[in-house]
């Protein structure tokens, strides 16, 4: 379908060989997320959706972080952006805000493609809510993470205190958001929060290049089809989980994508898909 790359301001964009890559892209600033950058994030994550030609996506961020969350200069505009006469109104231009911002990361996560984060420098704040999102998180030896919203008097609000206790251990989602210490890469794969650590930035993404250059090389259909049942089945239960994936497959089982499968494999040779 859509196969255009959009040029954004705060966010770049390519797409090679079923993978695409989607970068934060504001250096200067440490990929801090201001508006222009979360309205983007979400555009990017809806070309990638609709771009058949994408089967993997590999998030990461340009310069010396991932990114160091929300940009203060955008908090500090807050009051006077949802300033109005009425409180009750008020509160009703913050709530939908927060809405908002909740839906650009939720389009992570809403995207049929697989989503891996790859993982440098600072990750704070808002950056949290983001890898929380993705299917996999790696990270480079210098990886920092913290859930820094507790220290300017503020729970999370838009997906952290949602998705990381299902991630790892809910004990330690609570003391990260309890108390907004960093932790450090090997720390992060240690409870799970990361799946590998590369020593280097440029290892980081050689090595999930290599893991979404697998992904991109399976059954299309089949890969959105685990993604749309692991994420069911995170928020429903077992037996919901099961009904749900035998609807799914009673449609997509019986594709080309398996009897391609079968075929390489008599074959002895790799298999080729459409998108």
């Amino acid at each position: 379908m859509n196969e255009i790359i959009p040029t954004l301001q705060t966010v770049t964009l390519s797409l090679d060989s079923g993978i695409a890559r989607i970068t934060l892209n504001r250096p200067d600033k440490l990929n801090a997320l201001n508006d222009e950058m979360w309205r983007e994030l979400r555009e990017a994550f809806t070309w990638a959706d609709s771009t058949s030609a994408a089967r993997v996506v590999i998030l990461s961020g340009n310069g010396r972080a991932f990114s160091t969350g929300i940009d203060l200069a955008m908090l500090a505009g807050l009051r006077e952006r949802i300033r109005h006469a009425d409180l009750a109104r008020s509160q009703e231009l913050l709530r939908a805000l927060i809405l908002d911002l909740q839906d650009c990361v939720s389009s992570i996560e809403r995207c049929r493609k697989p989503v891996i984060a790859a993982i440098h420098g600072p990750c704070i704040g808002g950056a949290v809510d983001i890898i929380s999102a993705c299917d996999m998180r790696y990270a480079s030896a210098n990886a920092i993470f913290s859930v820094r919203e507790i220290d300017i008097g503020m729970a999370a609000d838009v997906g952290t205190l949602q998705r990381l206790p299902r991630i790892i251990p809910d004990g330690i989602a609570r003391e990260l958001a309890y108390t907004g210490r960093n932790v450090l890469a090997e720390e992060a794969k240690e409870f799970g929060l990361v799946n590998r650590v590369f020593d280097t930035p440029d290892q980081l993404l050689e090595g999930v290049g290599e893991v979404a250059a697998t992904v991109a090389a399976k059954s299309p259909l089949a890969i959105r089809g685990v993604k749309e049942m692991l994420n069911y089945g995170r928020d429903h239960s077992v037996e919901d989980g099961l009904r749900y994936v035998a609807t799914w497959n009673a449609s997509a089982l019986l594709s080309e994508d398996l009897q391609e499968s079968v075929a390489a494999m008599m074959q002895k040779r790799a298999p080729s898909y459409r998108d």
